[in-house]
């Protein structure tokens, strides 16, 4: 039977497709999608400038949706249930995947990049690879789950601690999401951008150290609100090759800091101020295992995700829609799809 889908034939060129149900192979489920979420990756595959996407290419790895069927399980998962989809692929047999950092897979594949996503009415996925959804988690903020997950493995990777200091570059969706989730932690945020309002709004949200690069003095400013300190950790989320090269000015001595931006050229580094600050220095990429964690924090109002949902669309809405995201990227944080 055939369904719609949110298709890309090729960069530039983007609209609903119908395409076949899909069968599920063994070990996967059978999801009917209730909402999914446009993620700053598809707007990458449209304008082509995301080289890991291949086309012509159905998108969507924000997924929410209702099991329709599914094998037996190690969590128990039935048909009726609601559930978030990790989209992020692996084999399971290599070095990265033997230590359980599956989202460092040497053959991983994520939806709607590599293979085919889930901004489609019905898909299969590995029935192991579901996480069931809070009753109290409307359709439109679960597949908000995914990209605080992103958030949540930067902070993991920084190792955060209560009442630390966290420089975040970039007050986009992932920026705003580590920076409430480091308050969800007993951190203390400190949140960089260029665009007053999306700090402001950060601030409203009560993030209390802002720092505008057009109108503040970053060092000093981070200074100010260190006592001189400088950040025990930073995370760059912007993927601003500038931005990168600031973590190690106001990271502090024996800091940490995590590069989850991904920038679309080489960054040149002093190594000898990596030395001599004695930084350490982590890449994070996607998420592994913090699911569960982010649909805790959602429950709980603890990261109020509602904060940066800025619009919801019907699934026939979604192509003209990302076509405006990316002409105007300053309008948005996240839109979610409805089916």
């Amino acid at each position: 039977m055939p369904m719609k889908a949110v298709y890309i034939e090729e960069p530039g060129k983007i609209y609903i497709k119908e395409v076949a149900e899909p069968v599920a192979a063994e070990g996967e489920a059978v999801i009917r999608v209730h909402s999914a979420g446009i993620c700053g990756s598809d707007i990458g595959a449209y304008r082509g400038t995301n080289g890991l996407v291949s086309y012509p290419r159905v998108i969507g790895h924000e997924i929410a949706g209702e099991i329709l069927s599914i094998p037996a399980n190690s969590k128990g998962l039935k048909v009726g249930d609601r559930v978030v989809v990790d989209p992020y692929l692996y084999c399971g047999h290599c070095y990265p995947c033997s230590i359980g950092r599956t989202n460092c897979c040497n053959d991983l594949k994520v939806l709607g990049v590599h293979v085919d996503g889930g901004m489609t009415e019905v898909i299969t996925h590995p029935a192991e690879m579901l996480v069931p959804i809070p009753d109290n988690i409307p359709w439109e903020l679960a597949p908000i789950a995914e990209p605080l997950t992103i958030a949540l493995h930067g902070i993991h990777r920084l190792g955060l601690k209560k009442g630390e200091h966290i420089a975040i570059n970039g007050a986009g969706t992932i920026g705003l999401l580590a920076a409430l989730s480091a308050l969800a932690y007993g951190a203390e945020p400190i949140l960089i951008d260029l665009v007053e309002e999306r700090l402001n709004f950060a601030q409203s949200l009560g993030v209390k150290y802002c720092i505008n690069l057009k109108t503040d003095d970053l060092l000093e400013k981070v200074a100010e609100y260190t006592d001189g300190r400088m950040c025990e950790c930073v995370m760059e989320a912007s993927g601003a090759n500038s931005a990168i090269r600031s973590t190690l000015d106001i990271v502090c001595h024996a800091g940490r800091v995590v590069l989850t931006g991904w920038p679309s050229k080489e960054t040149s580094l002093p190594t000898d101020y990596i030395t001599r600050k004695e930084i350490d220095i982590r890449g994070a990429r996607t998420s592994a295992g913090e699911f569960e964690e982010a649909l805790e924090l959602i429950e709980s109002g603890r990261v109020n995700v509602r904060a940066v949902l800025t619009k919801l669309v019907e699934v026939d809405e979604a192509p003209a829609t990302l076509e405006d995201i990316s002409a105007n990227p300053g309008n948005y944080l996240k839109v979610n799809v409805l089916f």
